[in-house]
This record gives structure tokens, sequence and C-alpha cells, in this order.
């Protein structure tokens, strides 16, 4: 009796054991998410010629330390990584790499750049990563569909239709130039631009494309001015933008200028051009009215309170952040990349943050699709040109 009893209790430990080891087998780790943490990686141009785009990264850092001042989410806290790749390439390769395969990150979040995102889509959607609010407006984001990806900046294609359409409908002009940067982030501007014109039986007076790397831009310029444009859209690096306006007074031609959202903070560009950027008109999506913009600029000072630049790049950095946070709030204790993705997906007319009405659905990951615009007054304030323009076509 005693055997038996002796082999009984043995089977039952043997059973037990191999039932515990295959209950933690069957509940699979996420990569990037603990008890207490999740983590989430941003590439940003911290260097190089795009550098004024990388406070983006680094407000995005603050948003992150606020939400956990708070008690994070849902019991968990989030765990950041910041990495520069100076706005090429081949280092967002390198970056995105170390997020998968040495830190082993949950998400993705932001990314300055249409090239430099690029580089590493098709790696981050293989690897199962989500990316929530891809820095650039490229339609590569959502178009095709790419279940992983969700998109919160308007596409170029969408924004520059709009912002034509606003000026030859509203500001009846209709001689047009273009001055776009000569890559996937210029020409999706340009091709929205000859689509709206198109439909209305015009053309772009002049296309002016500029390389990253030209330092001289009086060619440009002048190309502009022979065109006889009245409106002249700038779709280009802050650099381009700021020696653009400076080159085409020095040959007097100084056209109504309109710039795209990537522009879109005066304050800076009246300050770097001297005053040159005032009654420039550009395309934003961030609302700075909302009270948010108060609160994040006091988390600013609380745990950034030696940054530099507050302007509008940087408060985009909470803006992109700031769905992430929302459906990993609705995605609950249980956070997987499907679990995420689902929880994503119920936001519908979303308007509690520093943008407008986002809307993501099991089949469009393209969550705002409206700008407005601002004009650029005394010292770079902000000029309210128009409410919100809603790109309604496809």
């Amino acid at each position: 009796m005693k055997t038996r009893a002796l082999v009984l209790m043995v089977f039952l430990c043997v059973f037990v054991t191999l039932g515990g080891i295959s209950g933690v087998g069957a509940q699979e780790k996420v990569r990037g998410v603990t008890d207490t943490e999740i983590l989430i990686g941003q590439w940003g141009p911290q260097t190089g010629p795009a550098a004024l785009w990388g406070a983006v990264g680094r407000a995005t850092g603050v948003y992150f330390e606020l939400i956990n001042s708070e008690g994070g989410i849902n019991g968990r806290k989030i765990k950041y990584f910041l990495r520069d790749d100076a706005y090429q390439p081949s280092k967002t390769k390198a970056v995105a790499k170390e997020f998968v395969e040495d830190i082993g990150v949950f998400a993705v979040v932001g990314g300055v750049g249409t090239s430099c995102g690029m580089a590493v889509r098709e790696y981050l959607t293989t690897s199962k990563i989500p990316w929530v609010s891809p820095a650039s407006g490229s339609s590569h984001w959502t178009q095709p569909f790419n279940k992983y990806i969700f998109s919160t900046f308007p596409q170029y294609y969408q924004e520059a239709f709009v912002v034509t359409q606003y000026v030859v409908e509203k500001m009846d002009k209709k001689k047009v130039g273009f001055f776009y940067q000569n890559d996937d982030y210029g020409k999706e501007g340009l091709d929205g631009a000859k689509k709206y014109l198109a439909s209305k039986g015009m053309e772009l007076v002049a296309e002016v494309p500029v390389e990253v790397a030209d330092t001289d831009l009086k060619t440009h310029a002048l190309k502009l001015k022979d065109s006889g444009a009245e409106v002249a859209i700038l779709w280009v690096l802050p650099k381009h933008a700021a020696m653009m306006v400076g080159v085409a007074k020095a040959i007097g031609y100084e056209p109504q200028w309109l710039a795209c959202s990537t522009l879109s903070d005066p304050e800076m560009f009246f300050k770097i051009t001297k005053g040159l950027w005032k009654g420039v008109m550009y395309a934003n999506f961030v609302n700075m009215e909302s009270p948010l913009v108060k609160k994040y600029l006091d988390a600013q000072q609380k745990w950034a309170p030696k940054e530099t630049y507050t302007g509008l790049f940087y408060l985009a950095g909470f803006y992109f952040a700031e769905p992430l946070v929302e459906g990993l709030k609705r995605c609950g204790k249980d956070v997987n990349a499907d679990n995420f993705i689902n929880a994503m997906q119920t936001i519908k007319g979303w308007n509690d943050w520093l943008g407008f009405n986002c809307t993501f659905t099991a089949d469009d990951h393209q969550g705002v699709k409206s700008v407005f615009l601002e004009k650029c007054g005394d010292e770079g304030a902000r000029i309210k040109v128009s409410d919100w323009l809603v790109f309604t076509g496809k």
C-alpha cells in the first residue's frame, strides 16, 4: 500500500510539474511587454539636415514621462528608446534592427522622414511591430493597407489637394507654382496639387524640384519668378524653405508663399528668416488652441527644462504619441499586437487630443484627413485663415 501511495504521489507531482510547464508555454511571452513595462522606440534626426524635426522624438519622451507620472497604462509604465538617425535611411535601418533584435520593443511611434520610414517599413511589418503615427504624410503607410501601421499625419497628396483647392476657389488665384523636394515627400505633394488642378482643367505654371544636398537656390527662385506664379507652394526641408524666401526676395520675387504642414512653425521660421516669413501661409494639423498645449508645455518644464525649442514640431511629438497611448488604454491588461490593433480600430471620431476627428477602421488606417490654414504675423504670431479643410476624395 505504501508503495502504491508513493507511486501515486510521484505521478501527481510529475503531472502537476508538466502541467505547470505546459501552462507557462501556453502563455506566449509578448515582445516588449512585461508585467510592469511596455517598451516603445522612435528614431528621429537629432543631427543632420533635418535636425529641426528632431524635436518630435524628444517631446514624445516628455509625453511618456507625463503618462508614467499619472500611473502609466493599466498598471504598466512606458520605457522609451529614442535614437538619432540623422535623416539617413541607412542609419534608420540600423536603429530598427536594434529595436527589434536587441531591445525587443513592442511598438514604434513617430519616426521622421518618408525615405527613412520606407527603409524599414517592410522589416517592421515582417517583425509584426505595430507602428503608430509615422512622422510623414506618405501614402505608403496606408496604401496598400498594412494592419500594423496607423497614420495620423495627413497624407501629403490629400493635404496638397485641399490647399490647392483653397488657393483656387477661396483665394481666386490661377497661377500656382510648386517648389518641392525631389523624393517621395515632395512628389506626393506635387501629385496632389496637380490632381486638383487637372480636375479644373488647369496646370501648375512651374514645377521646380530641389535635392536635399542643394545649397544654391537662385536658379530655382528664377524659375518660379519667370513662371509668373502668384502663389508658390513650398514642399521642402525647413532649411530650403527659409533659404527660398530670402533668395526670392533678393531677386525681386515675392509671391504668396504657401507652405506644407511640415513647415508649420511660424515662430521659428520668423526668427531664422529675420522676419521674411511674415505673411507666409501654411497648413497645420495640430490644434494649437487646445488646453492640452499648456499641459504638455508644463510637462516640458518639469521633465525637459533645458529644451531650447518648444514650437509646433515639439508639440507634434505629443500629437503623434497620443493615439498610441489611447490604443494601449483601450487594449486593457492583455497587451499583444492583435489586441492592440483591434483596440486602435475602435477609435472613431476621436477629438480628445491635439488633432481632429481621428478615425481608424478595419480597412482604413489613415486616421486623419484634414488640415487648416494659418498665416505668419508679426514676430511669428499665428493668424488663423481657414477652418478644417477635409479631404473627401480618393
